[in-house]
């Protein structure tokens, strides 16, 4: 039986881009680490983890994960942290309503990450 997500694995190619994927999680982001060890950390989210390697081998495109989505309590005030960071923020903040039953309504934006990674802020 499955409980819920336990981690998304993000891999740096470089000690730049390791430090610069850190910096994003962890100060711009505000999450901790949970565990580390010499190849890479176990950052929670609450509710998983973010899992970043600094043994990457080469960067590989986009692949089938389209985002990581974090729940966060404010998306306008996290969207403009990330952006006085210099990342760019893609699309939003905006309010959102996929038309299922019962109606979900949402507020979301979307940055990029510090190795091209799609990261969604939601509330």
């Amino acid at each position: 039986m499955i409980k819920g997500l336990h981690h998304i694995s993000i891999k740096c190619v470089t000690s730049e881009d390791y430090e610069r994927t850190l910096d994003f999680y962890l100060h711009i982001l505000g999450l901790k680490i949970y565990r580390k060890w010499s190849e890479g950390v176990l950052i929670d989210l609450g509710s998983g983890y973010l899992e970043i390697f600094n043994n990457g081998q080469e960067c590989l495109p986009q692949g089938v994960i389209r985002h990581v989505a974090l729940e966060v309590d404010d998306v306008d005030a996290m969207a403009k942290k990330v952006s006085d960071a210099g990342y760019e923020i893609f699309m939003g903040p905006k309010d959102i309503c996929f038309p299922s039953e019962p109606p979900f309504k949402a507020r979301v934006a979307f940055c990029k990450g510090p190795m091209g990674e799609d990261v969604e802020f939601i509330k």
